[in-house]
């Protein structure tokens, strides 16, 4: 805790040597001292006449959030003009008014005109408002402003630029944030500019290079540029074409296209690259961003300080591959090559895949014992985790074993016609299967999961971005390269991509105009996350996997215990383990329910009490926190219903629609459990850890689906299909179909194509 004026506030770990700007977005949290360079755009309202308050206030609550973390702010503004011109303007009118009502009457009010207003007269009479309003706005949050206005020649006098340097560096020390901007007041005039409509903003372009000379002076770690553009674009921005760069390079400007300049301000994207490029020459780390979008300026000084992808960041080091949206339109690509395949291609390819799974064990299992190691030597992952990140020669051979059944289930995956209508004579309607397009796959710890998710995606004729957890990067790296040998025999190895950079999960979740739909596979936690940073792409999966047990007073001694143990203690930690028991009330006190919990105890299953089961006891286990829990180990609830259909509403109340099970041998109680849970999957007398693609006979599942649009369970190659419709006619046109037309609609269903059931 640091202390300034009797204010506490918290402090980061923050240092770094000078001199070398960062080389990755998620190196910007590291930074120290920031440079936020306002430009007219972001400062002033859409008629160039007054300030944008609520976006400065904004972009005043971000600055004050990251001085308070012990950063040293320093704002470098424009906006002086425009308040002025406000005034003035006020001024004028007032006078005016005055006036013509003394001289001419109220009746010619309405035309009179204002003057062209001198630039330099706006920024002396605005200046002083600017800097009380900023005052003003600090002050909420306890942090001191202090202006500081300059020329050109303050950088060119030796001696000017030392004071200057003095005074920034006392400023920071006590903790005040200095407000910088041109003195426009007394700087030369520039020429006039039609687009200001009579009103020149004086040195703006100056503010680019302001900012970029001030940061590099005062040895800042990042500059970060607010204009009323997203950042930086290969082509003028609104071009049909155009793509917001993300990481821009020293010698990347022969491909870039420069537009017009903002709506206001002199500098434009030109003026705003090339001061960028000469603070990163300088050491100093540079982003240029949108400070002015409504659903973003409210955090994007903070998200461009966190790492997150926002706008363009100028970096002197060139990644070795291609970035990851060069990686999607890649995948992209190769998903159409191989949409285009025959089935009998695809097949072959996803064979030779199981192939090489088994060829080059050794490398697999070497690659994998070095990720194991590093992951026991830095002890990150608990033991569940551990053992799903551990591979074998039997999970090999069971990998290669699915696999074959992919490509045996795939020959008419896709372009299956599902139905056939004759609209009309001779106009015939179909509708087929086809790939989803860009899938992007998120896993934790499960590298098995990669050669398993590639083959339904080859077999979908999709196009897949794998994203690893690190903890398996090595494992990740060989299933990776084994997958591409495989997609080579097509000339297609593009079509699944690994993403290897720094690429935080939240980045690729906005990716929404190259990805189609995100499947992650990992912890509950995981998929929130990922459902929560999602922007316009659909995720598939299921953020819980709270899966109940129902044991009916007809349910038979022999099956109860081993269900009960298989689908708890098997494999506790997957999402189809069983989290809640829920007992009949008639079996308590009997010998099945003494069989039950001494099953539950051998195993070592600690047991927690739900709240009527508590009431039965004198001294029950720990009451249950809430009856919406997922263990993930060797625990579960016991909870006593009345009946099936409390033991369905409970389901319904509490469950996450996953997978849940009845034993019972009364056949109409158990179909009356079937047919009213609203679950993914619900079985009878059956363990809930069927639940699964390759026991189900999809070969492999890209995960378990909760939602109830397209695809629900466990996801094969048919919840990576879509339909589209074809249409084949002969010059048919509706109008042929209206009341006066000479063609009737038929609307005759048609017989299916025979299904390949080889």
């Amino acid at each position: 805790i640091r202390f300034w004026s009797n204010i506490p506030f918290i402090t980061v770990p923050l240092s770094r040597a000078h001199g070398k700007s960062f080389a990755h977005r998620s190196e910007l949290k590291h930074a120290k001292r920031i440079v936020v360079k306002l430009g007219s755009a972001v400062v002033t309202r859409g008629d160039e006449c007054g300030l944008a308050l609520g976006r400065l206030a904004s972009i005043v609550e971000q600055v004050s959030m990251l001085q308070n973390q012990g950063r040293e702010m320093m704002i470098v503004t424009s906006g002086a003009v425009a308040f002025g011109k406000q005034r003035l303007r006020h001024e004028i009118l007032l006078s005016q008014s005055v006036r013509q009502a003394l001289h001419s009457g109220q009746s010619q009010l309405k035309d009179m005109a204002i003057p062209v207003l001198e630039a330099r007269a706006c920024a002396a009479a605005g200046q002083s408002g600017l800097m009380a309003l900023y005052e003003a706005m600090f002050t909420q949050y306890s942090i001191c402003a202090a202006q500081i206005l300059v020329t050109n020649l303050d950088f060119h006098d030796e001696q000017k630029r030392r004071n200057l340097n003095g005074t920034l560096h006392e400023l920071l020390r006590m903790n005040i944030v200095p407000i910088i901007n041109t003195n426009d007041a007394v700087v030369p005039p520039p020429e006039p500019n039609s687009d200001l409509q009579g009103v020149n903003v004086i040195s703006v372009k100056d503010n680019d290079s302001l900012a970029a000379r001030l940061a590099v002076e005062m040895k800042t770690d990042l500059l970060i540029v607010l204009s009323d553009v997203e950042g930086l674009f290969d082509s003028p921005p609104g071009s049909d074409d155009a793509k917001l760069i993300d990481i821009f390079y020293p010698g990347d400007q022969q491909s870039v296209t420069f537009g017009t300049k903002s709506r206001v301000g002199m500098g434009g994207m030109e003026a705003k690259v090339k001061a960028a490029l000469w603070a990163l020459q300088g050491g100093t780390s540079v982003v240029i961003a949108n400070g002015t979008h409504p659903k973003i300026s409210g955090h994007v000084i903070t998200d461009i300080v966190e790492g997150k992808k926002v706008g363009t960041f100028f970096s002197e080091v060139k990644p070795a591959g291609p970035t990851v949206e060069q990686q999607a339109e890649m995948a992209r690509a190769g998903g159409r090559t191989l949409a285009a395949l025959q089935p009998e291609q695809r097949a072959e390819i996803i064979y030779r895949l199981a192939d090489l799974l088994t060829d080059q064990r050794e490398e697999i299992l070497l690659a994998n014992k070095k990720d194991l190691e590093e992951a026991e030597n830095k002890g990150r992952l608990a033991l569940p985790l551990l053992k799903r990140l551990s591979l074998s020669t039997s999970k090999l051979n069971s990998l290669a074993i699915g696999l074959r059944q992919i490509a045996a289930s795939s020959q008419d995956s896709v372009g299956r016609v599902i139905r056939r209508t004759r609209i009309a004579k001779d106009l015939d309607l179909e509708q087929v299967t086809v790939p989803i397009g860009v899938l992007l796959v998120i896993f934790e710890s499960r590298p098995d999961c990669l050669p398993q998710v590639s083959a339904l995606a080859i077999a979908s004729g999709n196009g897949l971005l794998l994203k690893g957890g690190k903890e398996a990067v090595h494992s990740n790296q060989i299933l990776h390269c084994l997958t591409q040998e495989a997609l080579s025999i097509h000339g297609i190895r593009d079509a699944v991509q690994l993403v290897n950079t720094r690429e935080e999960v939240e980045d690729l979740c906005r990716l929404d105009k190259l990805i189609d739909l995100i499947i992650p596979r990992g912890s509950s936690q995981l998929v929130r996350n990922i459902q929560k940073a999602a922007k316009g792409i659909p995720v598939m999966g299921h953020s819980e996997g709270i899966c109940h047990v129902y044991v009916d007073t007809d349910a038979s001694v022999e099956k109860v215990t081993r269900i009960i143990r298989d689908s708890k203690c098997e494999y506790p930690a997957a999402c189809n383990a069983l989290e809640t028991l829920l007992i009949h009330r008639d079996l308590l006190r009997t010998p099945l329910f003494d069989q039950i919990i001494d099953m539950l105890r051998v195993e070592q299953v600690k047991i927690h009490a739900g709240p009527k089961f508590a009431s039965y006891l004198t001294f029950s286990p720990s009451e249950v926190k809430s009856l919406r829990t997922e263990y993930g180990d060797l625990e579960c609830c016991i909870e006593v219903v009345d009946n099936v259909q409390e033991a369905v509403e409970h389901i319904h109340k509490y469950g996450s629609s996953h997978t849940d099970v009845i034993i019972t041998e009364n056949e109409k109680t158990a179909e009356f459990f079937l047919q009213h849970v609203d679950s993914a999957c619900v079985f009878w007398n059956a363990s809930t850890r069927f639940s699964d693609g390759y026991r189900f006979g999809l070969g492999a599942e890209v995960g378990i689906s909760t939602s109830r649009i397209h695809a629900r369970g466990p996801v094969g190659i048919e919840g990576l299909l879509t339909t589209k419709w074809l249409l084949r006619g002969d010059s048919h046109v509706v109008s042929d179909f209206s009341e006066h037309g000479n063609m009737k609609y038929l609307h005759e269903s048609l017989p299916l194509p025979q299904r390949n059931t080889n």
